[in-house]
């Protein structure tokens, strides 16, 4: 796995990138110190997932995600953020990237994620999701937090979808890549694919990324 590494703090960005180059499935392609750096250097590397941080000059981590996601929609993007990024967060989940993680989090937690979004996963730390959707549910009584169109008009949504496509839905607010969420299920991936297709068909939704985000929201 070819991994871009971005930070404006050298300390972080070359500590990162330490960490990862010892894994013997990774190669740390290079380094970035913002979104504008970080967008030249997709470009340049073509790496299979990046690790971006939300807050940087010239150019922040979510312009950079949506520049990247939309010229090289393959790459996996990972956001590094902190409890005090809430909002960004939610423009970042917006732009469809893969996941976030707290910055203090562990090396073999940072490691893990990436196997898992390059496996297909979604990565949604249950400590912010849990503080965003607070923050969601605040919204609708009349918080500033804005609430993703993406999740409006849940109800009706929700109401559409069969037993099995909930279940699917809800394997994937875990985390689960479609052939985890088969064998949990007992089906073949590529039944759990048509349900994942089918469930973002009738919510209207873009991305697992999305999926998982409504899931966590709705079903757990």
């Amino acid at each position: 796995m070819k991994i871009l590494v971005v930070d404006d703090q050298r300390l972080m960005r070359e500590g990162l990138a330490t960490i990862l180059e010892l894994e013997p499935d990774m190669e740390v392609v290079g380094t970035a110190v913002d979104g504008r750096d970080a967008y030249a250097k997709v470009m340049e590397w073509r790496p299979h997932a990046v690790l971006m941080d939300i807050r940087m000059p010239v150019m922040d981590g979510v312009e950079a995600s949506a520049l990247i996601l939309k010229h090289y929609p393959e790459t996996k993007i990972l956001i590094l953020t902190t409890f005090d990024d809430e909002e960004l967060i939610l423009r970042a989940l917006e732009q469809g990237v893969h996941g976030y993680l707290l910055k203090d989090m562990p090396s073999e937690a940072i490691v893990s994620a990436i196997h898992t979004v390059c496996n297909g996963g979604t990565v949604l730390q249950p400590e912010i999701t849990s503080m965003l959707l607070k923050g969601l549910n605040k919204g609708t009584a009349g918080s500033s937090m804005p609430i993703p169109a993406f999740l409006k008009d849940e109800e009706e949504g929700l109401a559409s979808l069969t037993e099995r496509e909930k279940n699917v839905l809800a394997f994937l607010a875990e985390g689960l890549n479609n052939k985890e969420i088969a064998d949990a299920l007992h089906i073949t991936e590529g039944t759990a694919k048509n349900h994942l297709s089918s469930v973002m068909a009738k919510l209207g939704l873009r991305d697992r990324t999305q999926a998982a985000i409504f899931a966590v929201r709705r079903l757990l």
